[in-house]
């Protein structure tokens, strides 16, 4: 992209993991000539895959939040329990988006990952709309799957796609970018959310062309599953990268990584990729937390009503959220350039200190607007990490092993955030003060504990992460000479 691919070189039998294909700077004596194969990115169609795939991922977003929105409409018309209704969340979402990501993974790191991109987005927004179209609890369970399957194919195709096209000390910017999408994603869906939900929380049958009878709910997942269409399409217009950045972007012109040479990395560099997971999970565990009970938070200790928190929930993601990633980005790069390897941690334990101060404290203000006005810097830093953390994993792990790398790195966040974050909240409240009115202290002891032990295990991560970014750019070196 920033420079003409080198010469393929392939490892030696025997030599243990290494990156097989690399580039280098493009020198003014050189006559190396570009392989037939490759095809140069230019830092606008650099920017262009992130702004789609940022698009894509506001779509996942608003596809995958809006159902925590309706839950009393479907509880009323489906007959369903609150167990029920967190199984579509969970189980229909979660692990089956999980799950599903380590084969997507794989096929990342061979295929034509836009073309792979632009059938996830067809495949959930079909499911969404097919959400719309349920008539019983079974129908909306395998939509939701439907949905945790096509978004699955976004986050590591979106990690190596973007990875291949910037160097190490651009890679927190680009990356931060794309993750903007879920901030906007979610800010759109819980003000969407708190919009709508006064009109369709009403029993009756709405007629749709073509689908039939439909509750005024189902319409919603109509509406927010059109776009996905719309980024599908794009999604095809994105170019394969196949030059990589001098440092952080080989040639993707080598076979995909065996499983078990995979394993044998994560092995090898455990420390790195296991803390480095673990510690990002439990920052991502204390957002979901946050975000999961924060309404309820404001319901109930300081008598708003549903609307008034979904806004100003809806209003500090899509506008704050933003900030604080691209903040995070910009650090991201601003230490890469200095020469410190270990950027995006240092960048992710800022994030996780700014979020065990403020997100500890806000619950505890005795004033509704003090803690609304908290909940700025919680929203900055709880976004921080982001980009970071994409970047993290995509520079820990050699390019040709980076859609599986990615895909299980996503495995331990999604499991362990999604079932510890909403949940820890519930079982302090429940079986330790025993007080539904106690749930601000609940949301105060778990964001410290959680933000404390990522910190914990980002600061144990960094210097196996130094080790192992530094090992790899020698790796490069050689087999570049």
């Amino acid at each position: 992209m920033y420079c003409a691919p080198a010469p393929v070189r392939r490892a030696k039998p025997g030599a243990g993991v290494q990156l097989s294909v690399v580039t280098t700077p493009l020198r003014a004596e050189s006559t190396a000539r570009p392989s037939t194969r490759s095809r140069l990115v230019t830092p606008a169609q650099a920017w262009y895959a992130v702004a789609i795939l940022t698009i894509a991922n506001v779509s996942g977003f608003v596809d995958r939040q809006i159902l925590s929105l309706l839950v009393e409409p479907i509880k009323r018309d489906l007959k369903v329990t609150d167990t029920q209704v967190s199984l579509l969340m969970g189980l229909g979402f979660v692990v089956f988006y999980s799950l599903l990501g380590l084969p997507i993974g794989r096929w990342v790191d061979r295929g034509h990952r836009p073309r792979i991109v632009a059938l996830g987005a067809l495949v959930w927004s079909v499911m969404t709309m097919l959400t719309g179209a349920a008539r019983s609890y079974g129908h909306l369970f395998l939509a939701r799957v439907g949905v945790g399957a096509g978004e699955a194919t976004l986050g590591p195709a979106a990690v190596s796609i973007i990875a291949d096209q910037f160097p190490r000390q651009r890679l927190g910017v680009a990356m931060s970018t794309y993750m903007m999408g879920t901030f906007l994603g979610s800010g759109v869906a819980y003000a969407l959310g708190a919009y709508v939900v006064g009109r369709v929380d009403k029993p009756g049958i709405v007629t749709v062309p073509l689908v039939g009878d439909v509750y005024p709910w189902q319409l919603v997942f109509f509406v927010v599953g059109l776009p996905g269409i719309l980024v599908a399409l794009l999604a095809l217009t994105m170019r394969e990268p196949r030059v990589a950045s001098p440092e952080a972007a080989p040639v993707r012109e080598t076979a995909q990584a065996p499983f078990t040479e995979v394993m044998g990395y994560l092995r090898a560099n455990a420390r790195t990729v296991g803390a480095l997971s673990l510690g990002f999970a439990c920052s991502a565990s204390v957002n979901y937390g946050v975000g999961a009970w924060l309404a309820t938070f404001l319901i109930r200790t300081h008598a708003w009503t549903a609307q008034e928190a979904g806004t100003l929930q809806g209003v500090l993601t899509f506008t704050i959220g933003p900030l604080g990633v691209m903040l995070g980005g910009r650090l991201t790069d601003a230490w890469a350039k200095r020469g410190h390897l270990d950027a995006p941690l240092r960048v992710g334990m800022l994030g996780a200190l700014g979020m065990l101060i403020f997100a500890g404290l806000y619950p505890l203000m005795p004033s509704s607007m003090v803690a609304a006005a908290m909940l700025v810097p919680v929203n900055i830093f709880a976004a921080m990490p982001w980009g970071a953390a994409n970047a993290a994993i995509a520079v820990a792990m050699p390019p040709r092993m980076r859609g599986q790398g990615s895909a299980m790195y996503q495995l331990v966040v999604n499991l362990l955030s999604g079932a510890l974050g909403p949940t820890a909240v519930a079982l302090l409240t429940d079986h330790v003060f025993r007080d539904s009115l106690a749930l601000r202290y609940s949301l105060s002891l778990s964001s410290v504990i959680g933000m404390t032990l990522a910190i914990a295990l980002l600061a144990w991560a960094r210097p196996a992460f130094r080790t192992t970014v530094q090992r790899l750019r020698v790796d490069a070196d050689d087999a570049a000479e």
